[in-house]
C-alpha cells in the first residue's frame, strides 16, 4: 500500500514536472532569432496554439492550450502580428498574446510634410476624397504592422483634434477665423520661416495683407501671387508651432519679408527697404 501511494505521489510529481517543463522552458534558452506570429480574427485557441506549433515557435501545442484552459483565457486571445523570440516560454507567449501587446512601428511625420509625402513615409494609399491635407498632425506615431490608410488617417486626424483644445478653438472663433483659415496660414507659415518668433512675425505681415487686401505674394503657394487672399486650402501638415503662430501673430509695424539662401528671415517695413533687402541678400 505504501509503494502503490509513493509510487502514485512520484508520478504526479513526474507529470506536474512534464507540464512545468513544457510551459515555462523555452524552446531554445540561447536564440537571438525572432520570428512575426499573425493571428486572424475569429481563431480559436486550439487554431492559434496549432499554428504555433507548426511555425516551430513552441515545442508541443498541448502546453499552450494546458496554460491558457487552465488560466480561462481561452476567450482572451487577441488578433493581430506579433514577434515572438524563440528564447521566450508558453507563458510569456500566452500572456503577449492575451494582452494583445501586437508588433508595432514607429514612424515620425515631419512638420510640413505634405499628404504626398506622408503616403510615401508610410508606403500606404490614403483614402481620397477626404480634405486631409493641413490636418494629418506631424508627430512620431506607432501603427500596428498592416495598418491600413484609414487607420493612419483616423489616428492622425484624431491627434489634430486633441492638439486643437476647446480653448484654442474659441479664440480662433472670437477672432472671426476659421479652423480652415487658420490651417491654411499656419501651412504658409510652416513652408516659409523657420523659426517660432519669425513665424509669429510673418503671420502678422501676412493676416494684414489680407486685411487691405493686398496679394499675399508668399513663394510656397504661388497662387498668391496671382489671387487675392489665402491660398485655396493648406500646402503642407503644419505643426503646432505654426498653428499657434496663426492664431497668435506678434504684432509689428513690417508689411514685407525675405528669406535669404542661408535661412535668415529680413522683414521691411516699406518696400524702399524690401527692394534694398532682396538686392543684398538675392543677388
Amino acid at each position: 500500500m505504501k509503494f502503490r501511494l509513493i509510487l502514485i505521489i512520484f508520478i504526479i510529481l513526474l507529470i506536474g514536472f512534464f507540464i512545468w517543463q513544457g510551459i515555462y522552458l523555452p524552446k531554445d534558452f540561447s536564440s537571438a532569432e525572432n520570428k512575426m506570429f499573425s493571428i486572424e480574427k475569429g481563431e480559436n485557441f486550439f487554431e492559434v496554439a496549432e499554428n504555433l506549433e507548426k511555425q516551430g515557435i513552441i515545442k508541443n501545442k498541448f502546453f499552450f492550450d494546458f496554460y491558457v484552459l487552465a488560466n480561462g483565457s481561452q476567450n482572451k486571445l487577441q488578433a493581430g502580428d506579433y514577434s515572438f523570440a524563440f528564447s521566450e516560454n508558453i507563458s510569456e507567449i500566452a500572456k503577449t498574446i492575451i494582452s494583445g501587446n501586437t508588433e508595432k512601428i514607429e514612424i515620425t511625420i515631419p512638420e510640413g510634410f505634405t499628404v504626398k509625402q506622408v503616403e510615401e513615409r508610410l508606403n500606404l494609399k490614403l483614402p481620397e476624397g477626404e480634405n486631409l491635407e493641413g490636418f494629418l498632425f506631424p508627430d512620431t506615431y506607432q501603427f500596428l504592422i498592416g495598418v491600413s490608410g484609414e487607420e493612419a488617417v483616423r489616428k492622425m486626424k484624431d491627434n489634430f483634434d486633441k492638439k486643437i483644445t476647446q480653448d484654442l478653438r474659441k479664440e480662433i472663433e472670437e477672432q472671426g477665423k476659421t479652423i480652415f483659415e487658420i490651417v491654411t496660414m499656419a501651412s504658409l507659415l510652416e513652408k516659409e520661416v523657420k523659426t517660432k518668433e519669425e513665424k509669429e512675425l510673418a503671420a502678422d505681415v501676412l493676416w494684414k495683407r489680407l486685411e487691405i487686401g493686398m496679394p499675399l505674394q508668399v513663394d510656397a503657394a504661388m497662387e498668391t501671387y496671382d489671387r487675392l487672399g489665402l491660398p485655396a486650402g493648406p500646402i503642407c501638415n503644419p505643426g503646432l508651432e505654426s498653428i499657434m503662430a496663426a492664431v497668435y501673430p506678434e504684432k509689428n509695424g513690417y508689411w514685407y519679408y525675405l528669406s535669404t539662401p542661408e535661412g535668415e528671415t529680413i522683414f521691411s517695413k516699406t518696400l524702399k527697404e524690401h527692394n534694398e533687402a532682396k538686392a543684398e541678400h538675392l543677388r
